[in-house]
């Protein structure tokens, strides 16, 4: 017969469940902003995926029109091609117990006149990134996607804060480890940026995935 668990075994299984509906109320909380509701051409929907088990965060830019539509972060062709550089399939890359995928804006922010998604609305990194992220106390490694998540998680670095262009910050991704691996925004204008920076297939994408698939097999493997 199985013996009977200790006080110190129950409390911690407590504070667990009691973390989970925490954070399950937070992300309820996420999902209903409607701070920046006027702003918003095709109204408010906060996409996201989060759990307190991650050990991977992807943070981006904001959802465009698809993702907007489907409420399912990074899918469009964006998602696929970072899936790809990544080495994900998506049943991994959806796994929230294993990978969150919060952008810097979290509603599609709409286009600029001159073409072109508009930037990540203001007012949402600093309201809902802090709580989200003290809640994810797992968290191993950050990749930051584009220039408004560099700028957001890098300011205030000495060392290793946003450089003039995104291609120089991500040129830079050695001085940002363990914690942090800048990337550019994945999509179809990106072809070309490889092309111009051969590097990044060559030296950046190999140590992205060897050490995305460290950090996911588990502690005892990661960097």
């Amino acid at each position: 017969m199985a013996q009977a668990a200790g006080p110190a075994l129950w409390l911690g299984m407590v504070k667990k469940a009691q973390g989970a509906r925490d954070f399950a109320a937070l992300l309820r909380q996420v999902r209903a902003c409607r701070v920046c509701a006027a702003h918003l051409p095709l109204g408010p929907r906060p996409v996201l995926q989060a759990s307190p088990a991650a050990q991977l965060v992807i943070v981006g830019q904001a959802p465009g029109t698809r993702v907007h539509e489907s409420g399912v972060p990074w899918d469009d062709a964006s998602g696929a091609r970072l899936r790809d550089w990544l080495g994900l399939a998506p049943e991994v890359f959806y796994d929230e117990t294993k990978i969150a995928l919060v952008p810097t804006g979290f509603c599609y922010p709409g286009r600029l006149p001159r073409g072109g998604d508009a930037p990540p609305r203001p007012e949402c990194a600093p309201l809902w990134h802090p709580p989200l992220f003290a809640a994810m106390t797992g968290i191993r490694l950050t990749l930051a996607v584009g220039g408004h998540a560099q700028a957001r998680l890098l300011a205030g670095r000495s060392r290793t804060g946003p450089r003039a262009s995104v291609t120089a910050t991500v040129a830079a991704w050695r001085d940002t480890l363990p914690q942090i691996i800048p990337l550019p925004h994945p999509s179809w204008r990106t072809t070309g940026w490889e092309k111009r920076n051969p590097w990044f297939a060559a030296e950046l994408l190999p140590e992205v995935r060897r050490r995305v698939r460290a950090v996911l097999a588990g502690p005892e493997d990661g960097t």
